[in-house]
This record gives structure tokens, sequence and C-alpha cells, in this order.
């Protein structure tokens, strides 16, 4: 069993590192933030279009008033809003955490940064052709994201739900530095009773694959415009560290995060009025970090 999902989250991550993405606009064009008449200046964002890209434009008319108009750069997978920040076709991107950063950075040879965290979002376990985890039958199929960081944090929360256990060493401490995380350690399942299949997908593919697995983990993200809230069985612990090690940051190229733009960009992410637009759009699912 072990082996197999091995064999299985390598597979996937390859499959994830060649995923495409698509665009709300041309990705291709050149960065914009630029200088114009009245002083207006551009900043070129590019977001998951929930919550991230309904976040931006919920800033967008705050950061209007400064001067800062925002183009919103829409992307289906988590591979390329990076790839596009680091050759400067965008300002900015906002739609991971700090871990996923840190190990694409690694694999990637790029030198992305930080510009502040905005908001959690409480990874969840959805009911598939299974209703409830009290019917978990052995041999389950359980869908959690292909890549390293979101893969590993899906099974700690199958371990928190008692569906399996990993071998020490694998924990949120793991994950603070992600740098060598890999997929190989991810045969380190100790523990395995129901004797579940672990299937790794791209994970804005795993709300449509859905009917086809016993259950899954998924992002909220791709949860959110699927439709499928009434399939949640449960969440991470939105209190715990978890909502610290995997808080949703806005993104930059090292050295951009001092520019004035990009600080008035997180000041507004982080003020009462996006704030009090997370809690009364998203009622939970999304939360704004403290």
């Amino acid at each position: 069993m072990k082996k197999t999902i091995a064999i299985a989250l390598t597979l996937a991550l390859g499959a994830s590192l060649a995923a495409c993405g698509s665009t709300s606009s041309s990705a291709a064009a050149s960065a914009s933030t630029s200088g114009a008449a009245g002083g207006t200046v551009t900043l070129k964002v590019g977001a998951s279009p929930s919550p991230h890209a309904e976040i931006l434009e919920a800033a967008a008319p705050i950061l209007a008033e400064q001067g800062i108009e925002l183009d919103i750069v829409e992307f289906d997978d988590y591979v390329l809003p990076n790839t596009a920040l680091a050759d400067g076709s965008l300002d900015a991107n906002y739609f991971q955490h700090q871990p996923y950063l840190t190990n694409f950075n690694a694999e990637n040879g790029t030198d992305l940064v930080s510009a502040g965290s905005i908001h959690y979002e409480p990874l969840g376990l959805y009911a598939g052709k299974t209703a409830s985890l009290d019917e978990l039958a052995d041999g389950a199929v359980i869908g959690i994201p292909a890549d390293a960081t979101n893969g590993g944090r899906a099974l700690l929360l199958l371990q928190d739900l008692g569906v399996l256990t990993l071998k020490d060493g694998i924990d949120l401490d793991y994950f603070r530095n992600a740098e060598d995380i890999t997929f190989s350690e991810y045969d380190g399942i100790a523990e395995n009773p129901h004797n579940v299949q672990i299937e790794a997908l791209e994970a804005a593919n795993l709300p449509a694959a859905l009917p086809d697995l016993d259950f899954a983990v998924i992002n909220g993200n791709y949860a959110i415009p699927a439709g499928i809230a009434d399939k949640l069985l449960a969440t991470e612990d939105a209190a715990g560290d978890a909502a610290q090690v995997f808080a949703n940051i806005v993104a930059v190229r090292a050295g951009d995060e001092t520019r004035p733009e990009i600080e008035a960009l997180v000041e507004v992410l982080k003020s009462d009025e996006v704030k009090s637009f997370i809690e009364e759009k998203y009622e939970g699912s999304v939360l704004p970090v403290a």
C-alpha cells in the first residue's frame, strides 16, 4: 500500500507541473506597473478566480481612491501564476500559502517572496460515493491534491480524522520549512487500517472527480465555485496552527515587497472593509488572517 501511494503521488506531481492554466486577460503582456495621467498606477495581479479574484475585486475601489488600478488576471492552476510572476508578466499574485511558495522556489529556482498574509481557507474533506466517514470501507479511494504541500496537508487532515497515521516527523512543523518536501516521503504512512487508496490529482480537478471517489480533500478556492458545500464532512481546525502555516499570501519578486503600490495592496487587503467582505461572503469557508 505504501509503495502504491508513493507511486501515485509521484506520477501526479509530474502531471501537476505540466498543468496549464487559463487567464482572463493576456498573461503574455509585460509587467504593467507604470505611471499614467493623473498619477494613476496599474498593478497587474494574478489570482485564482474564487475567492482570491473576488477579494481583489472588493479591494479595487479602495485602491482606486489611492490612484492604483488593479488589473486582475485569473488562473485556474497553481503553476502558471508563479511562472508569470517570475518572468515579469505580473506585478504580484494572490493564490497560495507560504509552504507552497517555498517548495515552488526550491523546485524551480525562482526567488518569490511573501508581501503579506491575507486569509486562510480550511482544507475540507468532501463526500463522494460514500456519504459519511462512519461508512468508510476497506479499500476506499480518497482523492488529495497532487502538489507536495497540499497533498501532505491533506494526509495530515486524514490523520486528524482517524483514517490513517503518519510516521513521526510528518507534521505541521515539517511544512514550516517546505523546501525539502518530496513525495517519496509520503510512503511514510505508518498505519492504514482501512487500506485506503490515495489518489493524487491536480487540485483543480478534484471537485469534478468527486463522484468517482469515496472522498476527496479539496482546497477551498476550488470547492467554493464548485458548489459542493453540502458535501463537506470536516475541515482543518481554523483556530489551530494550520491557519498560520497555510495562510494565503500576496507573492512578489524579491525586492518588490517594499514597492509603495504593493504595500498599499497588502494594507487594503488587510483592512477592516475587506475583512468584513470576506467574513460576510464566505461564511467561514474563508477567514481573514488576524
